[in-house]
């Protein structure tokens, strides 16, 4: 594994992932400033996802074709730039189109990212993709965080300062493209330690896509309405709302760490299955709760479950996909977990015409959905290892 280069690609998913969640923060202010519903609102959720639900596995077929490279800092470029005119841009389409332009960027960056850190991890996938993916969780985590104080300080124009963070670290990915070229030519069978040619199990991934779906749809619904939960459920403030979104993505992170080296342990499906089972009862403890502290607290142990599965299932899709990696990261990442954006303004809708509170408790059913279907999600062939036993099953350390 190398350390400098998985550092590097890290802090680039920590910034891009940082726009993902500044959009979430903006939308009590836009709704104040712009006289926006909360289907409106949600309507901007579901444009910047759709714009990156389509592009993102667009851009990992062609990953697996050419070298991309570049796609990574014009990313961050496009996903900075189309963020920050959100908060000046004067008419509703206009944003509209602004966060679409923001998606298309995060679109553009994570296959050719995930494909690389994938390669550079060796034996240690969970590992290398877990830290890879804790460091967009912390980048979702400090979005809000900084997009709050700033709105607040400056007003919506003074998300143009978030360009700040996205100049510099496309100014370091152009200038390490060539030592990140290295090793995005490594194939999918080296890096796993096999000598052999093993074929994409197509069936297998369309059932992981279920599972990823489920938890973008829990994801996108607790980041898009939990601030407007502590807002209207509880009576807090905007910051207080945010804050509550950040004590989630922030043990998230903590969690796709922790869930990453354990899964290389005692293997990727138990983990995905263990995560999505817990969610069952908190997300219904958490619907019934009516006072604050209790709630926040609650937050906790959800993140713990929600994110484990996380990273467990990026590799899961790369190894049922040797042969199409870069595919397999764009659609893991991208389509699937548009998903959540997409289904957000049906959220907004139940938030609209009957409470925040009902759309919230929608999302109750989903985690049991995805538990049934982790329970029936074969070991990748890639992680079979012959040993002279006739088909002994057996979870590689990845």
């Amino acid at each position: 594994m190398n350390k400098r280069y998985l550092t590097l690609l890290t802090s680039g998913h920590f910034t891009i992932d940082i726009f993902q969640g500044a959009l979430p923060a903006m939308l009590p202010f836009l709704i104040a400033e712009r006289n926006l519903s909360y289907a409106s609102a949600a309507a901007l959720v579901f444009a910047a996802n759709i714009s990156s639900s389509i592009v993102q596995p667009l851009f990992g077929f062609y990953s697996d074709k050419l070298s991309m490279l570049w796609a990574m800092p014009v990313g961050l470029l496009f996903a900075s730039v189309g963020l920050a005119l959100a908060g000046i841009l004067p008419s509703y389409w206009m944003i509209m189109l602004s966060v679409a332009l923001s998606g298309i960027g995060i679109a553009a960056f994570h296959p050719e990212a995930a494909r690389i850190t994938n390669n550079i991890s060796g034996d240690k996938k969970g590992t290398g993709v877990s830290t890879f993916s804790a460091g967009g969780n912390m980048g979702f985590a400090v979005g809000p965080v900084i997009t709050t104080a700033i709105v607040l300080a400056a007003g919506l124009k003074g998300t143009l300062f978030l360009l700040i963070p996205a100049a510099a670290m496309c100014y370091i990915f152009f200038t390490q493209q060539s030592a990140l070229g290295n090793y995005r030519q490594v194939s999918s069978a080296q890096s796993v330690g096999q000598s052999v040619t093993v074929k994409d199990e197509w069936g297998s991934f369309l059932k992981l896509l279920g599972t990823i779906s489920c938890r973008s749809i829990i994801f996108f619904g607790f980041n898009t309405f939990l601030p407007l939960y502590w807002i209207n459920v509880f009576g807090k403030s905007k910051a207080a709302g945010s804050t509550a979104l950040s004590i989630l993505i922030v043990t998230g992170a903590v969690s796709t760490l922790i869930a990453g080296r354990l899964a290389d342990r005692f293997g990727h499906r138990k983990i995905i299955a263990l995560g999505f089972t817990a969610l069952i009862p908190l997300l219904f403890i958490f619907v019934h709760i009516n006072n604050v502290t209790a709630a926040t607290f609650m937050l906790i142990p959800i993140a713990l479950a929600l994110y484990a599965p996380f990273s467990p299932m990026v590799v899961y899709g790369q190894k049922y996909l040797p042969n199409h990696m870069g595919l397999a990261s764009g659609v893991t990442l991208g389509l699937a977990v548009s998903v959540g954006g997409v289904f957000a303004p049906v959220l907004g809708w139940i938030s609209d015409n009957y409470s925040i509170h009902a759309a919230i408790s929608c999302l109750t059913v989903v985690p049991i959905i995805a538990a049934i279907i982790a329970l029936f999600l074969p070991i990748p062939k890639i992680d079979l290892k012959d040993s002279g036993e006739t088909e002994k099953l057996q979870e590689a350390a990845s």
